[in-house]
C-alpha cells in the first residue's frame, strides 16, 4: 500500500519536512516513490508553510494511497482531502 507521509529533513531544532509518497513498508526517512511537496512548520507566512503539488497528490489519492494523520490534516486545511 502506498502512504503519503512526511519525511523529516533539516537540522536540530529546525525541522523541515517533505511530503512524499512511500511504500507502506519503508521507514520514515527511507527511499520514497515521489516527492509531493514540502512543509515548514516554523515559516512565517501560511503560504511558505506548505507547498504542494496538488495534481500529483490527487493522482496518488485516486490510486488508493492513504495519508498519515498529520498529512491528512494538512491536506484538509488546503481543501485537497476530505474524509
Amino acid at each position: 500500500m502506498v502512504r503519503i507521509r512526511l519525511k523529516k529533513t533539516g537540522r536540530t531544532h529546525r525541522s523541515y519536512f517533505r511530503v512524499e509518497a512511500f511504500d507502506g513498508r519503508s521507514p520514515r526517512d527511507g527511499r520514497s516513490i515521489e516527492s509531493l511537496g514540502s512543509y515548514d512548520p516554523r515559516a512565517e507566512s501560511i503560504d511558505d508553510k506548505l507547498k504542494l503539488n496538488r495534481e500529483r497528490i490527487v493522482y496518488w489519492l485516486e490510486k488508493g494511497a492513504q495519508p498519515t494523520e498529520k498529512v491528512a490534516a494538512l491536506l484538509k486545511k488546503h481543501g485537497i482531502y476530505a474524509k
